[in-house]
Order: C-alpha cells, then structure tokens, then sequence
C-alpha cells in the first residue's frame, strides 16, 4: 500500500503525517520545533551591523545586515528538506504532499532535492499547523482519501 507524507509547516512548527492508503487516516509521524523563529529579532543578534573600512579618507560602507527571522525560517526550511530526504532514501514515503504558508512554502522548494520534488503531488499553501487533527483532515480530503 502507497504511503503518502503530509509536512504541515510554518516558519517555527512542523509536523509530519503519514497516510497508509485510503480510509486509514492520519497518523502523526514526527512533530518539528524551531523556537529560533519565534524569538524577537534583537534576541537573535550578538552584535550591531559591521561597518567597512572605505579607502582614503572617507568613512566606511555600511553593510546591510540579513535579516535573523529570514535566516532562522531558512535554517528551519533546510531542516525540513533534510527530513523529507531522508524519508525519501529510506523509501518511508511514496508521494508527498506540502501544507504551508506561501512564503515558507517557497523557502522549503527551494531547499528540496529534485528527487523528492519527484514525490511532491499538492502544495497547498496554508497554514495548518495550529488545527486539530480532525480539522486539517477535513481540509486535505480533496488531495488524499482519508
């Protein structure tokens, strides 16, 4: 029987749901944290935006610091992709489906592998991750038969 992953995603939880075929339901695979995304910005910065020292005697450039929620939600994106290939190699999965909000949706497709974007047959881009497990089902019930 074909299973079928669902990752239900945000910038700062995930969680991991297989499905074994049909009327089987959800079962709860892995639950993700990333609490780095939920923390304010100046909590994620040891030190003030770095200067360059210009040539001559004119003062020094400034650099634009990256923004620490974006590197945090992009650390956590690569953790997930990291999961899903290793799901992938163990053949735990045979189709994958994406439940996310639009711009971690497109943070996590960049981090997949085109091998288990091979496996990836919905995107669903929404914010699932605070329902109930009845609820998200009702939800995915157009993209996998629970």
């Amino acid at each position: 029987m074909p299973t079928t992953w669902i990752l239900v995603a945000n910038a700062s939880q995930a969680k991991l749901y297989a499905n074994h075929g049909p009327k089987r339901g959800l079962e709860l695979v892995k639950e993700l944290d990333h609490p780095e995304s939920r923390e304010k910005a100046s909590n994620l910065v040891t030190d003030r935006s770095g200067h360059n020292q210009g040539h001559g005697g004119g003062h020094g450039a400034f650099i634009q610091a990256t923004d620490p929620k974006a590197v945090e939600a992009d650390r956590f994106a690569l953790e997930l992709a990291r999961e899903l290939e290793d799901g992938r190699v163990s053949n735990a999965y045979d189709r994958l489906i994406l439940v996310s909000s639009p711009a971690f949706l497109g943070l996590i497709n960049n981090k997949i592998s085109s091998q288990v974007k091979g496996k990836l047959s919905e995107s669903i881009e929404k914010d699932y991750t605070r329902l109930p497990l009845k609820e998200l089902s009702g939800h995915l019930e157009s993209v996998v038969y629970l």
